[in-house]
């Protein structure tokens, strides 16, 4: 059956792309209230980096929920 996760509260999946077509999980962040969706995205590159985001650098906050769905194929 389906595996057993911890209830957590609304967050992202932090993805840098490193070549190509080929990306890198950095880490988790939790979504900030208040924040608008493009805002909490990158707020959440900011907190998964923990501020070491670079310029010329690609990254992805992916939804945590919708990362677990994909995951369960």
């Amino acid at each position: 059956m389906g595996r057993t996760q911890e209830k957590r509260g609304p967050g992202f999946v932090v993805l840098r792309r490193i070549e190509g077509a080929m990306w890198e999980v950095v880490g988790e962040a939790e979504r900030r209230p208040g924040l608008t969706a493009r805002k909490a995205r990158a707020q959440a590159v900011q907190d998964a980096t923990a501020g070491s985001a670079r310029p010329g650098e690609t990254y992805a906050a992916v939804l945590r929920s919708e990362w677990a769905i994909a995951m369960d194929i």
